[in-house]
């Protein structure tokens, strides 16, 4: 009875915070865009978005980019997992682990190397240069416009969360299925796509809605190629007239039901309760090990794309490093006066300092809600551990964008959360958007951990007479902890590098977090890029330490934070 009381009395703290945290920021979006100034249900301004051509071209042009960023992540994570799922080749171990690196550099920062390698005078137009196939400085702009390059820098910074979510499903899958259409002579692609597609097909989409929800919502990587012709630039854009427009409500409304009604599909139509992941497969699908001329492709086919994916972050590495890069194929000559620089800056060390605690901060806050909350999802008995399994992974399905919005709209003068005015001091409420944002990778690792653990000792501690916190202390968090530690990692990790909460709510230089003074030192004249691409390969050599870490602790767990 004291077991199944804390577990309600748990689930009620958990639900509080999301109802003040989470809920109410959603529902003042959700009011601004369809409440005129008396206070009456409008749906002139949600329609507005698709009568007024600038909207709608931003509304289309987000979609695009989402499509077309899902769909190339798609191209790039399939064959992938699919040759790591079924065949044996040399350097496969390494060659796997470095589909991760993409996901060690927020594809605002790699914006920056793109640009100096892809740029009208960037390395490709000066190598065609000299094979003469261009005229000095008549080479294309290869990312002219922005969109090209926000789909291609999206689609290499998410691929991996696809590439994680279809290895899982393609391990799912019974071998003995595969071995009942061969003997009806279903085989090679044929087999494939009647019975190993269909099977795989809620892995894959629920990759898929995180990638495509991510791409939609984006909003430093479209902010560093310029190109405004987007949803979130226009509701970035639209924040100085908060309190007089109601346009960006509507705005911020549609992209929260959109992404609600992705988030729904997964659920319901390919969730993890689908017929294809009733149970896992009873035996490890027996793995080919090529040799010769396959091994040669295999190998090549993970080495191109590690490769290419890499590109962004050689080309921060050579912004860095480099005294000057433009117009050659190198960077011309090497210094560390850039990190100097940018250590030197006004912007640059406080920003470390204020990531770092505001990242700190909610990574207590995220662990102290993730143990609440895996206890009564695993521990717990009925439909209160199902409803807060789906409550606390919301926060994937709903953009940052939204909630940052919504506690800027919460701020304003005479609303619940002036008192944490983030035009004033954003602390607070960066705080708690990071770790709503993050609780699901806290609580994932979390509940995998109780998952593996039996209950038989937590019931042997309390049958000798320890009480539910001794228990809880000297019993449950013990045998856990190694989760909760990567699971706070990462969520550590995220938090020191999540751009759309740091660029709405920050505001002061003072309280900047480090993404937001990377974006400010990158439109600086003169060196500001290389003062931003040295501050970005900081957070690259951090948030990679931090990946590894985790994915030694979690091994191939780790898909399963990145999952809707």
């Amino acid at each position: 009875m004291a077991r199944k009381i804390i577990s309600i009395v748990l689930a009620v703290l958990v639900l509080v915070f999301f109802a003040l945290f989470f809920f109410l920021p959603v529902w003042k979006v959700l009011k601004g865009g369809v409440l005129d100034n008396n206070g009456h249900f409008t749906m002139f301004y949600l329609l507005e978005v698709f009568r007024n051509p600038i909207y709608l071209e931003g509304l289309l042009n987000s979609l695009l980019i989402a499509i077309c960023s899902t769909a190339l992540s798609l191209l790039i994570a399939m064959p992938l997992a699919w040759l790591s799922d079924r065949f044996e080749f040399a350097g496969k171990r390494l060659l796997t682990g470095a589909l991760l690196l993409p996901m060690i550099l927020a594809p605002f920062v790699g914006a920056l190397g793109m640009q100096c390698i892809f740029g009208r005078y960037g390395v490709v137009n000066t190598l065609l240069e000299h094979l003469g196939l261009f005229e000095p400085g008549m080479g294309p702009d290869w990312f002219g416009g922005g969109f090209f390059g926000v789909v291609v820098l999206e689609a290499l910074h998410l691929y991996p969360i696809l590439y994680l979510n279809v290895v899982a499903a393609f391990a799912n899958v019974d071998p003995m299925l595969l071995e009942a259409a061969a003997d009806f002579g279903c085989t090679g692609f044929q087999r494939f796509r009647r019975i190993v597609l269909p099977l795989v097909m809620p892995g894959v989409f629920a990759g898929a809605s995180l990638v495509f929800i991510w791409s939609f919502t984006e909003l430093g990587t479209p902010l560093m190629f310029n190109y405004g012709r987007c949803t979130a630039v226009q509701i970035y854009s639209g924040l100085n007239d908060l309190g007089s427009n109601p346009m960006p409500y509507a705005l911020v409304a549609f992209v929260m039901l959109f992404s609600a009604f992705m988030y729904i599909m997964a659920k319901a139509v390919f969730g993890r309760g689908g017929n294809a992941m009733l149970s896992k497969a009873g035996r490890a699908t027996a793995q080919k090990k090529l040799t010769g001329v396959p091994q040669v492709l295999a190998i090549a086919a993970f080495a191109a794309i590690g490769l290419f994916s890499l590109l962004p972050h050689l080309g921060v590495l050579g912004l860095a490093v480099g005294r000057s890069w433009y117009h050659s194929v190198l960077p011309s000559g090497l210094t560390f006066e850039h990190f100097d620089a940018a250590l030197g800056h006004s912007l640059t060390v406080p920003s470390i300092i204020n990531s770092l605690r505001y990242a700190l901060i909610a990574v207590v806050i995220a662990i102290l809600l993730g143990i609440f909350s895996a206890i009564t999802i695993v521990r717990g008995k009925g439909r209160l551990g199902w409803l807060l399994d789906c409550l606390v992974m919301l926060p994937l399905a709903v953009p940052g964008l939204v909630l940052a919005f919504g506690y800027l709209a919460l701020g304003q003068k005479g609303e619940l959360f002036h008192c944490f005015d983030p035009i004033q001091n954003p602390t607070v409420l960066l705080v708690i958007s990071y770790a709503v944002r993050r609780l699901p990778y806290v609580v994932r690792s979390a509940v995998a951990g109780l998952q593996q653990t039996s209950v038989s000792y937590e019931e042997a501690a309390a049958s000798l007479g320890a009480g539910p916190l001794t228990v809880f202390k000297r019993i449950t968090v013990p045998l856990i902890m190694a989760n909760l530690i990567a699971g706070g990692i990462l969520a550590f990790s995220f938090s020191m590098l999540e751009v759309s909460d740091s660029l709405i709510l920050a505001h002061k230089a003072a309280y900047f977090p480090i993404t937001k003074a990377i974006f400010e030192l990158s439109s600086l004249l003169g060196q500001g890029q290389a003062l931003a691409s040295a501050l970005g390969l900081w957070t690259m050599v951090f948030l990679g330490a931090s990946l590894l870490t985790a994915s030694g602790i979690l091994g191939k767990k780790l898909g399963a934070l990145f999952r809707v």
